[in-house]
C-alpha cells in the first residue's frame, strides 16, 4: 500500500507564514496559507491508496476534519520537534501496512503531482526520496522502510537542512535519489513567482483558482 501525507499547521494569524506577514500582513497571510493547505488537500485526493492530512494543533482537528472530507485521514502530529513528528508519521504508516510513504509539506502549493508519482515509483528501488528546495532543505520525503536516523539531529528551518540529511543518509548507507529542485513560498517575492505560476496553470480547477484570487488580493 502506498501512504500518503501533508503536514499542515493550523492558520491562525501571526502563526503561519510569518515571514510573507512582515510584508502582506498576518490576516493575509493566513488566509494565503490556509489557501496552500486546502489547495494541495484538492489536487491530491486520489493520490495513493491511503492520503493523511496530519495537523497541528489537535485543537483544531474540526477545522481539518472539514478540509479533509471523506478523501483524507486527518490526524493530530506527534509532539516534539519536527524530526520527532515525522519520525511518528512514517512509523504509524509502516504499522499500518503501507510499503511505501511519501510526505510533503504544505509551503509548495503547485508541487508537480509528477514529482510525487516519480517519488512511489523510486521508492520500488530506494530506501529514500528526497526533493530539494532552493532554501537547503526539502518540499518531500519518501522512504520505503523505517529510517528514523535520517530526521536525527538536524537543525530544522535552516540552510544546512540538506547537507545535514545527506550526511545521514551515507552514515546508515541508505540508498536514495533525489527529485528535482522545486520552492517554498516564504517571502513576497515567492508570492510574486506563485502567481506568475498560477496565471500559466493549465488547470482551471477550483481550489486554483481561489488561491490565484487570494494572491491577487494580497499583490
Amino acid at each position: 500500500m502506498d501512504c500518503f501525507g501533508i503536514f499542515a499547521k493550523y492558520w491562525e494569524p501571526g502563526k503561519v507564514k510569518t515571514r510573507l506577514a512582515t510584508t502582506i500582513g498576518c490576516e493575509s497571510a493566513s488566509e494565503i496559507y490556509r489557501q496552500f493547505v486546502w489547495t494541495l488537500v484538492e489536487r491530491f485526493r486520489r493520490c495513493a491508496a491511503q492520503r493523511v492530512l496530519c495537523f497541528t494543533p489537535p485543537e483544531r482537528a474540526e477545522a481539518f476534519a472539514e478540509l479533509a472530507g471523506a478523501d483524507w485521514i486527518a490526524k493530530p502530529q506527534a509532539t516534539g520537534d519536527l524530526g520527532a513528528r515525522m519520525t511518528s508519521f512514517f512509523d504509524a504508516c509502516f504499522q499500518d501496512g503501507a510499503r511505501r510513504v511519501v510526505l510533503i509539506g504544505s509551503d509548495s502549493p503547485t508541487v508537480p503531482g509528477e514529482h510525487i508519482k516519480s517519488a512511489f515509483r523510486l521508492l520500488r528501488q530506494r530506501d529514500v526520496v528526497l526533493g530539494p528546495t532552493e532554501d537547503g532543505g526539502y518540499y518531500l520525503v519518501g522512504a520505503s522502510r523505517n529510517v528514523a536516523e535520517i530526521f536525527e539531529d538536524i537543525d530544522w528551518s535552516t540552510a544546512r537542512v540538506w547537507e545535514q540529511t545527506m550526511a545521514r543518509l551515507g552514515e546508515q548507507q541508505l540508498s536514495y535519489e533525489s527529485l528535482p529542485q522545486w520552492y517554498d513560498v516564504d517571502e513576497v517575492t515567492d508570492l510574486e513567482r506563485l502567481k506568475d505560476e498560477l496565471l500559466r496553470w493549465p488547470d482551471d480547477g477550483t481550489a486554483v483558482c481561489d488561491l490565484l484570487a487570494a494572491v491577487h488580493r494580497v499583490l
